[in-house]
């Protein structure tokens, strides 16, 4: 009763715990040799540790770009499908009809209005917060999107999860360049 299995837990003086072959740091360390991923991606030189550090805020760039992307193109479905419904104003003349008859305007050629040159159709725009139908023009590209945001938010978990300082600030360094090159596109702007 009173001994352990060494298998399933042990602890060192270092502040590390072992699991089945698998080791987690409880402290943040700053060896130049963590490994990210896999043993195979071991950097074995500063050079290579410095391309892991670069590569990590690359990729935390992509992140935040992923997630711009992802407000953006949920933006344009939602315009788009906000400007699908048309109604016709009865008993309202076109903006060009009404112009022809016009003697001060006979110069204009072509008139182009908000809704296009016949003033009769209306855009009618409904904000809602009912969920929208679904789409096969809209919603695998969003279900990509976001298994593609997922995979990405793993992987920065995973080097963070390395608890190797470098690692940690290039995420932290990524995110922020992320933020300052797309992230006012990560909002969807309010309605106006």
């Amino acid at each position: 009763m009173g001994s352990s299995d060494s298998s399933s837990s042990s602890s060192s003086s270092n502040g590390s715990s072992s699991s089945g072959g698998m080791t987690m740091m409880g402290v943040f360390q700053s060896t130049t040799t963590s490994p990210l991923y896999s043993a195979r991606w071991t950097p074995a030189s500063t050079g290579a540790y410095a391309g892991t550090c670069i590569f990590l805020i690359a990729l935390a760039v992509v992140f935040r770009g992923l997630l711009a992307l992802k407000a953006w193109q949920e933006a344009r479905w939602l315009d788009r499908e906000l400007d699908r419904r048309y109604v016709v104003v009865n008993g309202k003349a076109p903006l060009a009809e009404s112009l022809s008859r016009d003697s001060l305007a006979k110069s204009a050629t072509a008139v182009l209005s908000e809704n296009g040159v016949e003033e009769n159709v209306l855009v009618v725009r409904r904000r809602t917060t009912r969920a929208r139908p679904w789409r096969l023009t809209v919603d695998p590209v969003r279900a990509l999107i976001d298994t593609l945001i997922a995979g990405v938010g793993y992987l920065l978990m995973l080097g963070v999860m390395t608890m190797n300082v470098g690692y940690f600030l290039s995420i932290l360094g990524g995110t922020f360049l992320g933020s300052l090159l797309v992230g006012r596109f990560v909002l969807i702007a309010e309605p106006h």
